[in-house]
């Protein structure tokens, strides 16, 4: 990626959590976000009691002692035992990846290994979870790495702290083939008014083109809230916000304020998507369900990120991206590391600092891009994603219209509280003025706390 993020600046103190990032459903052929997004929920994919170990039985002696790391993205589980092996061929080191998942919470996981003096030496956190590990993460500053990206993150007193390992959007994903067949243009939907008008159109000509909805949407909160308390609400805070502007976010960690007048036409966009959507999928649907349906070619759109579809043979059409324009000229999506690597300060932490140089590297990229799926946060690499999504995920981000992960900095648990607003709203609980004077009690409400 040649466009740079700006690192994130933190600053305050958070709620304290050890929840980190790369929690997924209890499903492992779930993809990339159903990982990652859950990381901010309850649930993940593989338990730690069956932790898989990649070369710590070889002879060849290393440079450095043995690193830990903590894996939370199980469905890559495979590609991170052959990274390790790679890392010991070239260098000699160790490298232990353990996956964890299941039913197994990495909260919980990670509070018992701190609790037994058994943390690993690397693992996954979120933007606004750095507080909670004030004092024990590694400044990263001045490493080698950190000259090829500008999507390290930055904490304003710990230093470089968060090694990214992949870069992710989130959008609206569309099958372009079926917006081509009904004669719409994706790049014309950045109002409200043209995404009513193709939504209309859409569903008039469901027969015709074999659909059953124009979005696969949902809302159900136990084990997809995940995805509408973080990504979708994410939309409400950034939409249309150049990377750096954190206008909504700043306003949210105020005390937990709105802007009461965007959240009633972000709203009112849901609530399209709400009407036309899967009924059974809206309200009572699972991740599996909406992925498989969309490659399927049931749905035309998805509330997912690249995350959601990792290979081209798993779909026979192009993948796009269209905003959340739920107020006039909105043209970005949101990209950039969701959650990053962090050193732990009391473990190995130059062993650490070695394999995250080695990982910026060929080798490292080639399997992470071209085996993993993942996109690269390193300007030199020579590799382009195979993700049926980064052609267009890299245009918005090449031409400079996406906006920040500032979903990742609001108050840690908040998704679990918003995605019931959702919920309820998809249920015809809620009118959309209902949607935003719950939303702004359940939010005050949760700050508050």
């Amino acid at each position: 990626m040649k466009k740079k993020l700006m690192s994130v600046l933190l600053a305050g103190s958070m709620v304290l959590s050890l929840a980190a990032c790369g929690e997924t459903a209890a499903d492992t052929t779930t993809s990339s976000d159903n990982a990652e997004a859950q990381t901010e929920t309850q649930t993940e994919t593989q338990s730690a009691d069956t932790t898989e170990t990649a070369a710590a039985t070889s002879e060849v002696a290393g440079t450095q002692e043995a690193v830990r790391l903590l894996n939370g993205k199980p469905e890559i589980n495979d590609q991170m035992q052959a990274l390790a092996a790679k890392y010991l061929e070239e260098t000699g080191n160790v490298l232990t990846v353990e996956t964890i998942g299941g039913d197994t919470n990495a909260s919980d996981e990670l509070k018992k290994m701190y609790q037994a003096d058994n943390m690993p030496d690397i693992f996954v956190i979120e933007a606004n979870q750095a507080a909670n590990w004030d004092g024990m993460l590694a400044d990263l500053s001045g490493e080698e790495w950190t000259n090829k990206t500008g999507f390290e993150l930055v904490d304003s007193t710990m230093g470089t702290i968060g090694f990214p390992y992949t870069v992710e959007a989130t959008a609206l994903g569309y099958n372009a083939d079926i917006l081509a067949k009904a004669g719409i243009d994706p790049s014309t939907l950045t109002s409200p008014d043209a995404w009513k008008a193709a939504c209309e159109t859409l569903d008039s000509k469901k027969d015709e083109l074999g659909i059953t909805a124009v979005f696969g949407w949902c809302a159900e909160p136990t084990n997809l809230g995940w995805s509408s308390g973080t990504h979708v609400f994410g939309q409400y805070l950034d939409a249309g916000l150049k990377a750096d502007d954190t206008t909504y976010i700043d306003l949210l960690n105020d005390g937990g304020k709105i802007d009461e007048a965007r959240m009633k036409n972000f709203a009112e966009f849901i609530g399209m998507m709400n009407q036309y959507s899967d009924p059974a999928l809206l309200v009572d649907g699972t991740y599996d369900n909406q992925v498989a349906g969309f490659k399927e070619g049931k749905y035309v759109f998805i509330t997912q990120g690249n995350w959601c579809i990792t290979s081209p043979a798993d779909v026979n059409f192009e993948c796009g991206f269209a905003p959340y324009a739920f107020e006039d000229g909105i043209n970005t999506i949101i990209a950039g590391p969701p959650s990053y690597w962090v050193a732990y300060s009391n473990g190995n932490v130059e062993g650490a600092k070695a394999f995250f140089n080695w990982c910026a590297g060929d080798s490292a990229q080639n399997i992470l891009v071209n085996d993993a799926g993942l996109v690269s946060p390193f300007d030199d690499c020579q590799y382009e994603a195979v993700n049926p999504f980064y052609k267009s995920m890299n245009s918005y981000i090449t031409a400079g219209n996406y906006s920040g992960w500032h979903t990742m900095l609001k108050k840690d648990g908040l998704q679990n509280e918003t995605c019931n607003v959702f919920a309820d709203y998809a249920k015809g609980k809620l009118d959309a003025d209902g949607f935003v004077s719950t939303m702004a009690q359940v939010i005050s409400a949760y700050y508050a706390q």
